[in-house]
């Protein structure tokens, strides 16, 4: 059972989750024995919520919710994003991850009148996978607890956009290529998405991904720690989706003082991540001249 201690100086609190030293390690993962790989459905704890077709508990599905056997509070649920083993949101088709949003909001929605809704996505043991096959997590937090997130960062270092969302580098960026995917229509939660809206930031997010992976996969700044990201979907109104990538470690002195420090100017990592869509847009801009 997980706990909540409270500092009283600060107002932050830490929870105590001793059940998640049991988690599996990434490195002991493989398809032959994978919990989330379909026929092993019966091997997890009951199913929750599905996408796709077939029974509860058996295969058919596409998107698959379970409650986390290794829970961090008292409502934590693991949202299995795709039957295949291999593939990750990069290399997902843009109807997959539409299904993936889907499902995120119908959880969100579920649990909103519980606590805080939290959903959040790590991709690579060093940023917090206990399994390899694709998957994100919905925690819920009670009320009272004093969250200390970040709230929606003014528009800066714009890399795309389209008819609902906006992706920047904000100033405030903590980690190196750090990017924010924030709605154009503002103070609503993330609950509040429509059909339209999820398939507009399925495509952005697919695209921001495949972005940073070529940048840490041709730069030797960068490949020397396996690729790895986090995102998280920021709970309360003025929603953002947030994308984390962990390029590098954090140290001593970020640790002990609680400043990030950034080693890419945003500036410059908006520029990188326009990347082609930069170059042909100069283009475009010369051709109009004559």
């Amino acid at each position: 059972m997980s706990k909540y201690v409270p500092d009283i100086s600060s107002r932050r609190w830490a929870l105590i989750a001793s059940d998640r030293l049991h988690r599996p390690s990434e490195s002991d993962d493989s398809k032959l024995n994978c919990p989330f790989c379909p026929g092993n459905e019966k091997v997890t704890g009951p199913e929750v919520f599905r996408m796709g077709e077939g029974e509860k508990d058996k295969p058919g599905w596409k998107v698959r919710v379970i409650p986390n056997k290794f829970p961090i509070t008292d409502f934590h649920e693991v949202i299995i994003h795709s039957p295949d083993h291999e593939k990750d949101i990069d290399s997902f088709s843009l109807s997959e991850i539409t299904l993936i949003f889907q499902t995120y909001k119908a959880r969100f929605n579920f649990y909103k009148e519980k606590g805080e809704v939290m959903i959040f996505c790590n991709h690579g043991e060093h940023a917090g996978a206990s399994v390899k096959h694709s998957h994100s997590q919905l925690v819920v937090i009670p009320f009272q607890i004093n969250l200390d997130l970040v709230s929606s960062e003014p528009l800066h270092n714009v890399i795309n956009e389209n008819k609902y969302f906006h992706v920047y580098c904000p100033e405030f960026s903590q980690w190196p290529y750090e990017v924010w995917l924030a709605p154009k229509k503002k103070e609503g939660v993330f609950g509040d998405i429509d059909d339209k809206e999820i398939e507009d930031i399925a495509e952005l997010l697919k695209k921001i991904i495949k972005r940073l992976k070529k940048i840490h996969k041709e730069d030797s700044k960068w490949n020397i720690i396996p690729f790895g990201y986090n995102f998280y979907i920021y709970p309360k109104e003025n929603w953002y989706l947030r994308v984390i990538p962990r390029f590098i470690h954090r140290a001593g002195f970020e640790l002990g003082t609680g400043l990030s420090v950034n080693v890419i100017d945003p500036i410059d990592a908006a520029s990188a991540l326009r990347g082609e869509d930069e170059r042909v847009a100069d283009v475009m801009k010369k051709l109009k001249r004559y």
